[in-house]
């Protein structure tokens, strides 16, 4: 009897490691984005391609809607390790100056004009810089192209801009570059900004149009002009848990995660060109700004980043030279 309750300990123990084993092999990969975003889309595409390659070994379970923390909640889970991956956008230029290149005003021409410069610079130069915070990038996939609404006027030049509180990401740049526009830029965290815009406490927020539109902007904004001012790109980041994972583990992650980098930027495009409709469907005064007077008006960001940015002016002609 004795030797039978010893082997039941046993069958038992030996479940309850694997049990916690399986529980410790869930890769918790969160985002801020809402339900139909570019985020959610590209994040179930990559787990789904991901779980088929990895069999049972582990499997990536994907938290959106800010489940698992704002952007600046989930970086630092990232450094803890209590989450394994997260999507930041425009945070990334709080984590390293580097990151500031995609707060610079009309950077990036268009898709293409971001598939060469993914793959023929940033590779090598932001995957350094966040390794040398700690993070580790696996992927660049897309946040998008930013368009600016409000509950003021239709914005056609940056003196339209003169007065209107803007919500922005938490990033130095997009708020020093509405500054000089004009606006009074307030950085939030997405989760709050819904709230904010109904209530009056700010008057109109920046975003791609899939943001704005899964995050329901268009049921308290008015005006939607398209500007097209800042591409912003998503990355796909990991933090202290990723040496943790078995090295067959990772070498999924890090090949899926560049696999749906085109993957990405194909649905960024394709939701740019449905929403329109909706958002005229649903009451929304759309107009196109004045790029040139935008352009005309940036000039001062610019210098500043060459300026104050360790390497900043040659960032910008790298990316330039690849239009």
């Amino acid at each position: 009897m004795k030797a039978i309750k010893t082997a039941l300990l046993a069958t038992a123990l030996a479940f309850g490691v694997q049990a916690a084993s399986a529980q410790e092999r869930e890769i918790k990969f969160g985002h801020v984005g809402g339900p139909g975003s570019l985020f959610e889309i590209s994040a179930n595409e990559f787990a789904k391609i991901a779980n088929e390659k990895l069999e049972g070994k582990a499997e990536v379970v994907v938290y959106g809607s800010s489940q698992l923390g704002n952007d600046s909640q989930m970086l630092n889970k990232l450094k803890l390790g209590t989450i394994d991956l997260a999507l930041p956008s425009s945070i990334m230029s709080s984590v390293s100056p580097e990151f500031s290149l995609f707060e610079m005003p009309y950077l990036i021409e268009d898709r293409e004009h971001m598939r060469r410069v993914r793959d023929d610079f940033l590779r090598d130069e932001l995957y350094a810089a966040a390794e040398n915070k700690n993070y580790k990038i696996i992927g660049i996939w897309e946040n998008g192209f930013r368009q600016i609404t409000n509950n003021t006027r239709p914005i056609n030049v940056p003196s339209d801009l003169e007065g209107i509180k803007l919500r922005t990401p938490n990033g130095v740049w997009r708020v020093e570059m509405f500054k000089s526009y004009g606006a009074n830029p307030a950085p939030m965290a997405l989760s709050e900004a819904f709230v904010a815009l109904q209530t009056g406490a700010m008057d109109g927020q920046e975003n791609p149009l899939v943001q704005i539109y899964s995050q329901r902007f268009q049921e308290v904004q008015d005006y939607l002009s398209l500007s097209n001012h800042v591409y912003t790109p998503a990355y796909v980041l990991a933090g202290a848990s990723w040496n943790r994972l078995p090295e067959d583990v990772r070498q999924v992650l890090a090949e899926t995660a560049e696999e749906v980098e085109g993957y990405a930027l194909e649905q960024g495009e394709r939701l740019d060109n449905s929403l329109l409709a909706k958002f005229e469907e649903e009451g929304m005064q759309i107009n196109k700004v004045d790029t040139q007077a935008f352009v005309d008006g940036s000039s001062s960001i610019y210098e500043k980043f060459g300026s104050e940015v360790d390497g900043g002016q040659e960032m910008i002609e790298k990316v330039d030279a690849l239009r």
